[in-house]
């Protein structure tokens, strides 16, 4: 139980070879929770954050993608997670920056994360699907699954064209 990383660390974490980042808050209107739900199909991560706290990756002046701050509920309270998304819609990099379940920690584990890199939207993203398991950890693995579902339908709901990110 605990914070792991500020928000000041949390773009770094997911795109290590970036050399800057710029700050964009996204703002949750009606229009986006839409377009985000129709993202999300049977999914549906829950959508109660009021903005979202973005960064677009950069090296050398060229964008790589975005890191998205998101919360999903564990078994009681909010995993807050950070999510890369390159320009793609695949994941880069997920690292958890606050838990604060007792138990199911093991989620912020960097090898059990780097199952998520190279995903994308259309993968499940479940337990014992395309995601190992922990024992004892079901609802937090559940939980990383659907953080890393939104963060990509943020990606493509508020910065993508048509047609994909």
């Amino acid at each position: 139980e605990g914070q792991f990383l500020s928000e000041e660390q949390a773009a770094p974490s997911v795109f290590s070879d970036a050399d800057s980042f710029a700050r964009v808050v996204v703002p949750v209107t009606p229009e986006l929770r839409d377009r985000m739900r129709v993202l999300l199909g049977p999914s549906q991560p829950s959508i109660w954050e009021d903005q979202y706290v973005t960064f677009k990756a950069l090296r050398g002046g060229a964008m790589m993608g975005y890191a998205v701050i998101v919360e999903e509920i564990g078994k009681h309270r909010p995993i807050t997670f950070v999510v890369g998304v390159r320009l793609d819609g695949t994941v880069s990099d997920v690292a958890v920056m606050a838990y604060r379940e007792a138990y199911g920690g093991e989620v912020r584990n960097k090898r059990f994360l780097a199952q998520y890199r190279g995903k994308s939207s259309t993968d499940a993203l479940q337990p014992y699907a395309d995601i190992k398991n922990i024992a004892g950890a079901t609802l937090s693995v559940e939980a990383a699954g659907r953080a890393v579902k939104k963060a990509v339908a943020v990606v493509k709901a508020a910065f993508a064209a048509p047609g994909g990110a």
